[in-house]
């Protein structure tokens, strides 16, 4: 297909304002928590793929942290077992954690690697029982109930995931940890990423999710906050402007803030590309978490 000679100059136009951003975070360090329907969409899969190997390619560090919750859900289904969640989280058994792992572990991360691989990437699947990643103790709901193999993480040992950044590989990191008896345990892959950003002392943090960012309003997509600080994410919890499942969300990102993450990103993965346009674009597209107002992307 031809292009004509002011498509060319519109693109270089982009790659021209794209230079700061990939002057300011080359050699920096961005968790991508990859979920909801990017990991489902075949062309929206690849875009993910192909803004990974960009960041890449452009001399960032990313590090990818998985779900799977619907996958999961459907091999459960066909073993004939019920999922049963409680405010969010995945009621597990012994049984469950091992389908969840078979998941994660398996197919999902093994296909990730592929399609990193296909665009020229070197990439290793792990999970956080591999060089104990990820040491976890039981979570119990905010009732005090026992909500089986769920792990709250209590120690992030990023030595696997250091030396696989070192030797030029993107780690694939599902959210599976163990605990200090060696029993498995399924983690949310939101506080995994947030946790692993943040022992990483990341620049970045990015969900992807299924919608458009944080919004004032949860039905009008116009109400987005392009921008938000710790105090005005707690004001706006407090008063009710944020509430159901997007506070577990706000939250996430608060506790990546906390742990040293320096901006925290919840972007729609159902739009083509979004992480690119994120990060190197003037206008960004979906919602920045700063720990102080005003604070530059």
């Amino acid at each position: 297909m031809k292009h004509t000679m002011h498509e060319e100059i519109v693109k270089a136009q982009v790659l021209i304002e794209a230079i700061p951003y990939i002057r300011r975070f080359a050699g920096s360090t961005v968790v991508v928590k990859y979920g909801g329907s990017a990991m489902v969409d075949e062309n929206l899969k690849r875009s993910v793929i192909q803004d990974i190997a960009m960041l890449k390619y452009i001399g960032l560090k990313p590090v990818v942290v998985h779900g799977g919750g619907k996958e999961i859900s459907r091999l459960l289904d066909r073993l004939g077992k019920e999922s049963v969640f409680v405010d969010g989280l995945r009621v597990t058994d012994a049984e469950t954690a091992h389908v969840a792992e078979m998941v994660l572990s398996g197919s999902i991360a093994k296909a990730l690697v592929d399609s990193l691989e296909g665009v020229g990437i070197k990439a290793v699947g792990i999970s956080g029982k591999d060089g104990r990643t990820l040491t976890c103790s039981k979570k119990l709901d905010g009732s005090g109930r026992d909500l089986g193999y769920v792990g709250s993480i209590d120690e992030v040992d990023t030595t696997l995931i250091e030396t696989l950044l070192a030797n030029n590989f993107v780690p694939v990191v599902s959210p599976v940890g163990v605990d200090t008896l060696g029993n498995t345990y399924n983690i949310n892959a939101d506080y995994a990423a947030s946790a692993i950003a943040g022992a990483l002392a990341a620049q970045k943090l990015i969900f992807l999710t299924d919608v458009e960012g944080i919004l004032k309003d949860k039905d009008d997509p116009s109400t987005i906050l392009r921008s938000l600080s710790r105090r005005e994410a707690l004001a706006y919890i407090a008063d009710g402007t944020i509430k159901g499942g997007m506070i577990p969300k706000v939250e996430c990102c608060l506790d990546g803030l906390e742990k040293g993450v320096e901006s925290v990103h919840v972007l729609d993965g159902r739009l083509p590309h979004a992480i690119l346009l994120e990060i190197f674009t003037t206008e960004g597209i979906g919602t920045m978490v700063t720990e102080k107002e005003g604070e530059p992307s």
